[in-house]
């Protein structure tokens, strides 16, 4: 305290202040005592002493106290407003606002400078309420605010959520002649860009030409925090081309907006700028880079710029694990887990969330073990975020019971968090029953499940009047108007099968996001109607909302189903100009969208462009291939991504395995199936179906029953190709026997299913269970029968020799007959010899389709049968005049 004494004594202050203090300096250090009385001390300057003093680091309450004291003894306090002022202001930093009071109090002068000490006071010590009555206080005092003043009092009424208020202040700063103030605006752009909307901050901003950089700071923070991150980008370039020097606040917000859009080549420019203006020490802006290249998957670039640091912090250790675990590298996550801890840095609950998130795999296990003992040991386990990250961690490595164990140690908090993530572990794990079950203990305990909560429960729910039932207390608590929780109940309609109460809600919903419309689009396809999920996406762009990777995804999904490729090409465009066209995700969409549009050669440019190829896009291309006769080519890619050493999935098999099928190669089908059993995916059900329509095809019904058997838990395609291989192959029992095997297993069957039934019954000539299995459609399974089904039976009727039956059976059914249907009959008459009901099928043929030869050339050759030649002349002259040709036929051998 000594240090503060030798100072210039100003001609304005009481000798007795000089007393005060040389006394003050003896109380603090008495072996000083002599060296002080025996020197002459200089003149003391009160400026230079309180602002050494407030540097210097002692500011603390107890020195206050005793500074105060002193002043209080000498009477300096009640003629002198700046050493008052002081005062107060180190017991704001003190954080003792009640002595700050009481001294305000006891002032008999304040000025605006003391009213903003107690204002600025309250909101560093998070007493906004009181930040804003006391602002009230002094316009009821007669005092008029300033810039400071009006600042403060906006942050505070920013700080409790209260944009009327602020609105107020804001209204009052401008009669008041600041409606320029850099610093006012700057206050009001934050309170708009957090409580209201960015829109209006905006307006603010460009209310007036700012010539404040703290102004340009808070807009591109505004931007940033309501992830307007092209705005940011581009305020940023209009503030460096109107020649203001950004400084370390600019450059973390704005190398924050670089890293959200991955965009670094910008990113990289800004950290010139960083360079340049000498800001690259700071640590804020050190952190920012790291995060900048570890979310753009820039790992050695990050570890690099973390080591050229010169102080790091708990944010930036943070930052460089968190880089990692997106990266999926959970080794190095822990390594640098373990680095911060010899270093003794000091470490928060979020750097232990995210560790816990890089051990989320089941060969981190041990570490998890291990991790978990060491929370427990440092007391991190009573915070309710780690809890409720470990409880994620076990449900993610598979151990549901684990993160059950540390739910019910936990559950005595009542965190709605951990409630929520426990939900979503049920839900994850499969479990939902126990999941429903935990939601309606929530609301037995008297907890109000928040949005989180009933979205993870939503997520689960298959069943539509559950999902009514939770529908209606969710509007009861008016969590409805949630982006989050309106989107996961459009959806679970949706999975229900309730389209038209899935759009419903979709459309009452107050806000959209790309999320909520990416559900709806996704919805409108999964459903069957890819015209309406076109539509939709056309009304987002009508209302200027910018389509993300998986907006466009399911848009061009919906494009893939309607083969529509003019449509898919326009969404090309979007990509193309939200710069996402070549991400993988969008990318393996448009390879999907291609091929299905049988545009197999952009498929394959666009194949050949990203710069990185996952299962999907490999699998479409391959799959694209096949379906439009490129068997060849679709082999080939196969072998190419084998040598690639790239991961395999069941569907990319099965689209291989398909092409062969078309092929009709059993040898390349064999090869193929001894490679599939060698990578583990025989026992996959979609790989399984394959390989048994495959062999079915190649006339091995033999190994189409072996490969089903090995088939873990066969679906409904696979028990269907099952039946269809043996009915073609004319093992009617066999194929229902399978048929009643599936129905005792639960599998309800489709129309396809019933085909095969129906056609099994034809080759067996079954008739009295054909007409059984056709009735038990609408009856037991609600479906209703088609044209295909129709003609097996004509067929199984025009087989048995029952013609009239089959007849009347035609002229019977519920729908318009075909010329199919008829041309069956036509070719079961000449089978049995029946002219006079040939003529007359062979008749409607040729109504419903004049121009079919099959027709005439079936009649001719029955009326040649019977030796009736001058009624052949007639029909080939008919022909003739109809200009109906019968293509020759011809042989490969």
């Amino acid at each position: 305290m000594t240090s503060f004494i030798h100072k210039k004594l100003q001609s304005n202050i009481l000798p007795s202040a000089c007393r005060s203090i040389s006394s003050l300096a003896v109380t603090e250090n008495s072996e000083n005592f002599h060296s002080t009385h025996d020197t002459v001390l200089p003149p003391f300057d009160p400026f230079h002493f309180f602002s050494d003093y407030t540097k210097s680091g002692r500011c603390t309450l107890r020195n206050t106290k005793i500074l105060h004291a002193h002043f209080l003894k000498t009477a300096i306090l009640q003629s002198n407003t700046f050493m008052t002022n002081s005062l107060m202001g180190w017991y704001c930093k003190s954080n003792s606002m009640v002595h700050a009071l009481r001294l305000f109090d006891k002032t008999p002068h304040p000025n605006v400078i003391s009213w903003n000490i107690l204002i600025s006071g309250c909101n560093q010590n998070f007493s906004f309420e009181d930040s804003w009555r006391n602002f009230c206080k002094m316009r009821f005092s007669g005092f008029d605010p300033n810039q400071f003043t009006y600042g403060s009092v906006l942050s505070a009424c920013t700080a409790l959520g209260s944009p009327l208020y602020g609105e107020l202040v804001y209204s009052l700063a401008l009669k008041n002649g600041f409606f320029s103030n850099g610093y006012v605006r700057a206050g009001m752009i934050d309170l708009f860009a957090k409580l209201c909307s960015f829109e209006d901050a905006l307006r603010v901003f460009q209310d007036v030409l700012c010539e404040n950089v703290v102004c340009w700071n808070a807009i591109i923070s505004g931007a940033v925090k309501n992830r307007e991150n092209w705005v940011a980008l581009d305020l940023f370039c209009q503030m460096c081309c109107r020649f203001f020097m950004p400084n370390s606040f600019t450059f973390s917000s704005i190398l924050t907006a670089c890293a959200a859009l991955e965009e670094l080549e910008f990113g990289r420019g800004v950290q010139g700028w960083v360079i340049k203006c000498g800001a690259g020490e700071d640590v804020f802006v050190g952190t920012a880079i790291i995060d900048l290249y570890a979310k753009c998957r820039d790992m050695d670039q990050a570890v690099k710029e973390f080591l050229r640091m010169p102080i790091r912090n708990v944010v930036s250790w943070t930052t460089i694990i968190s880089g990692f675990v997106q990266k999926d590298d959970s080794i190095s996550a822990f390594h640098f887990f373990k680095e911060m801890r010899k270093v003794g840095e000091k470490i928060n609950n979020y750097t232990i969330t995210s560790v816990l998130t890089a051990c989320t795999e089941p060969v981190m296990i041990k570490e998890a073990v291990q991790l978990h003992s060491w929370i427990f040991k440092t007391g991190f386990y009573l915070d309710s975020n780690v809890s409720s990250a470990l409880i994620n961690m076990y449900s993610k490595i598979g151990v549901v019971d684990l993160s059950e164990r540390v739910f019910r140690e936990m559950e005595s908090t009542k965190n709605l968090a951990m409630w929520a993530v426990m939900i979503s572990a049920f839900a994850q794990s499969g479990s939902t029953g126990r999941a429903v079950e935990l939601f309606q203990r929530m609301l037995q305990e008297g907890l109000r499940p928040d949005k989180f909560c009933s979205s993870s429960v939503l997520s689960i729910i298959d069943s539509l009047s559950l999902g009514r039932l939770i529908h209606c207390y969710i509007l009861k608590i008016g969590l409805f108007t949630d982006i989050s929780v309106g989107s996961s109940l459009f959806t679970m309609y949706s999975k229900c099968g309730s389209l038209e109460e899935s759009y419903t809600v979709f459309e009452q919903m107050p806000d959209k996001d790309n999320v909520s419309w990416a559900s709806m689009i996704t919805g409108f396809s999964e459903h069957d109607h890819a015209e309406q999920a076109v539509q939709l996406f056309r009304e987002m762009l009508l209302e200027e909302i910018r389509p993300d990777q998986m907006t466009l995804t399911a848009a061009l999904t919906a494009c893939s189903a309607l083969h529509s490729l003019e449509k898919g090409k326009e969404v090309h465009g979007y990509a193309l100009r939200a710069r996402v066209g070549k991400e993988v995700l969008v990318g393996g969409a448009l390879v999907n969208m291609y091929s299905k549009c049988g545009a197999i050669v952009l498929a394959r440019r666009v194949f050949d462009m990203l710069p990185q190829k996952d299962q999907f896009s490999c699998s479409s291309l391959v799959s694209g291939y096949a379906q439009n006769g490129y068997i060849e080519d679709a082999l080939l890619l196969f072998h190419e991504i084998r040598m690639a050493d790239l991961w395999i999935d069941s569907f990319t098999v099965s689209s291989v395995i398909g092409a062969v099928a078309i092929l009709n190669s059993l040898d390349i089908g064999t090869q193929l199936h001894a490679c599939v059993t060698k990578m583990g995916l025989n026992a996959e059900v979609s790989v399984g179906s394959s390989l048994v329509t495959m062999y079915s095809k190649c006339g091995s019904i033999d190994e189409c029953h072996k490969v089903f058997e090995q088939i873990e838990k066969p679906d409904l395609i696979s028990w269907t190709a099952m039946i269809v291989s043996y009915a073609q192959h004319g093992k009617g029992a066999e194929a229902l026997k399978v048929y009643d095997l599936m129905r005792k297993e639960g599998t309800k069957p489709d129309s396809v299913t019933f085909v095969g039934v129906l056609s099994a019954c034809s080759h067996n000539g079954m008739v009295e269970e054909g007409y059984s299995h056709l009735n038990s459609m609408a009856k037991e399974y609600g479906i209703e029968p088609g044209y295909y089904h129709y003609a097996c039976m004509v067929d199984l009727l025009g087989r048995s020799g029952r013609l009239k039956e089959a007849e009347r059976f035609i002229n019977n059914m519920p729908i318009e007959p075909d010329a199919l249907l008829w041309g069956i009959l036509l070719a079961a008459c000449k089978v049995h010899g029946d002219i006079e009901l040939g003529r007359l099928a062979a008749k409607r043929v040729i109504e419903l389709e004049p121009c079919e030869a099959g027709a005439y050339v079936t009649l001719s050759n029955i009326c040649a049968d019977m030796g009736w030649w001058e009624d052949v002349m007639k029909i080939r002259s008919l022909m003739e005049g109809t200009g109906v040709k019968k293509e020759p036929g011809w042989s490969s051998v």
